[in-house]
């Protein structure tokens, strides 16, 4: 057995995060771990990187007890974590840090950049990527600094890969790339710990899968002897019904928001959309074909070169955001650690921080029971799970960390959100809550755009889809019309509708 884990606990105050888990890896095998949200999966898995010290319980590798001090120590051990959330050194370049490591523990008083660089550029290429690895990590695409987070990880030539979500922010092609690498290294006898909420990766790349709930493993088995809705059963507890609402019977004619001919100086060229109350219009396209550029350009994120925005028939200035969010277009980034919530900050403060007029008191401070009150309410409607909406938003796990981020633009009152990615790392229980919000949101009037990487989240959820392609609209697809076939023979090209 290459790890085993033995009645492993581990609290924070009242809460058990993990209440006795057995757990077994044996090597060449690929172990997919999945729950929802709050679940433990990452908790867990820090356990195991010696992030966090277990309660009780016992740690075994290879057969041996071992005490795992810190991620140092796991690294000298074999073990590497490759975290959902990005952790890089923006400051530094792409070559410095898939090697942090190593340069850290070198008593080289020079650094030997030609052959960082080269050995960089060949992980890479392993991965099906050839990138500049002299170029500051924080220039990168998101997609480009997860390729480098689990090229860091595969540099330290480890026995235990753990990977957190790591498909992520890739596109098909490069999650192609990153599972043929990841069976290399089972079939080198590397023990691979798989954590997705995606069933179809599950069922196509792993060999054995453990659920977990509220802290506890409810099943360990062979991924051949169950299927997709028997694990969505366990993790979820119940019965999940249909993973997407019924959509729309009573879309309006006339348009919400009417966006004509909108331009950026980069990739955004001439671009023209309508949102119809009473629908939920879908943004698909291919990474990098600027679908998330489109919708920065019409919230005043990135500048404007041309177009116009009319919002129930008139024409608004959305010269930059703070302009756009006061006439109630709003914006949820892909990005939730940088740019969806302050960590650091009360889930209370997060969610009043776009719209402070609402939480103020008659001296123009914050009035905490108003802010309170917002925060419950709100947290109430999106299921938020939370010990108090006065802990800070590190504490949540990444799919509540969402929720905050969501449940801040909901506080604003908008008229129009563009939600992109609104369920990127979440689990399945809380994808179909955020569905059912985002269905309600349009049945009550208010213009939603989803921007998705998962072609079934647009097929399933949105009434329309707008196709993207080099910054354009290539293409416009009704309900009843959108497969993925469709929206990939538009999105590569092969296909102007």
């Amino acid at each position: 057995m290459l790890l085993e884990l033995r009645g492993i606990r581990k609290s924070f105050g009242a809460t058990h995060a993990l209440a006795g888990i057995d757990f077994s890896l044996d090597k060449g095998q690929i172990h997919a771990v999945c729950g929802e949200n709050g679940a433990g999966k990452s908790t867990l898995m820090k356990v195991i990187d010696g992030i966090l010290q277990p309660d009780t319980g016992q740690l075994l590798m290879e057969g041996g007890p071992v005490c795992i001090k810190d991620p140092g120590h796991a690294a000298q051990l074999g073990i590497s974590l490759v975290h959902q959330e990005i952790s890089l050194c923006g400051c530094a370049s792409v070559a410095e840090n898939i090697f942090m490591c190593e340069v850290n523990q070198s008593p080289r008083l020079l650094m030997d950049y030609a052959g960082l660089q080269a050995r960089a550029r060949a992980l890479l290429q392993r991965l099906g990527k050839d990138l500049d690895t002299a170029t500051l990590v924080e220039n990168l695409s998101l997609s480009n600094q997860q390729l480098v987070e689990i090229a860091k990880a595969l540099a330290l030539d480890c026995k235990i890969l753990i990977l957190d979500e790591p498909t992520a922010a890739l596109t098909e092609v490069e999650s192609q790339a990153l599972f043929k690498v990841l069976h290399e290294l089972a079939d080198a006898g590397i023990g691979i710990i798989y954590i997705s909420h995606r069933m179809a990766e599950i069922f196509e790349h792993c060999s054995h899968v453990t659920v977990l709930r509220d802290g506890a493993s409810v099943f360990t088995g062979t991924i051949a002897d169950t299927t997709p809705d028997e694990l969505i059963k366990k993790m979820v507890g119940r019965e999940l019904g249909s993973y997407y609402p019924e959509k729309s019977t009573a879309v309006g004619t006339e348009p919400l928001l009417d966006v004509k001919d909108i331009s950026d100086a980069d990739l955004v060229k001439s671009v023209s959309l309508q949102i119809r109350p009473g629908e939920i219009l879908g943004i698909a396209g291919l990474m990098g074909a600027g679908r998330s550029e489109i919708a920065k350009v019409i919230c005043g994120i990135t500048p404007q070169t041309g177009g116009s925005v009319v919002l129930h028939g008139k024409p608004v200035d959305t010269r930059n955001y703070q302009r756009a969010l006061a006439h109630g277009i709003a914006y949820l980034s892909e990005d939730r650690k940088s740019e969806g919530v302050f960590l650091e900050l009360p889930i209370r403060s997060n969610i009043a921080s776009m719209a402070l007029a609402r939480v103020r008191s008659k001296f123009f401070t914050v009035d905490a029971a108003k802010e309170t009150e917002q925060a419950e309410r709100l947290g109430r409607r999106l299921k938020l799970k939370a010990s108090s909406v006065a802990a800070n938003a590190d504490s949540l796990s990444g799919g509540n960390q969402q929720k905050v981020a969501i449940a801040k633009l909901l506080a604003t009152n908008p008229k129009v959100i563009f939600m992109d990615e609104p369920t990127r790392g979440v689990d399945v229980g809380a994808k179909a809550e955020i569905h059912q919000v985002l269905r309600q949101l349009a049945n009550d009037g208010v213009g939603v755009a989803v921007i998705s990487s998962e072609l079934p989240e647009i097929i399933g959820l949105c009434d329309r889809t707008l196709v993207i392609r080099h910054g354009s609209v290539v293409g416009e697809l009704r309900a009843e019309a959108t497969t993925e076939e469709s929206i990939l023979r538009l999105a590569s090209g092969l296909t102007q509708e």
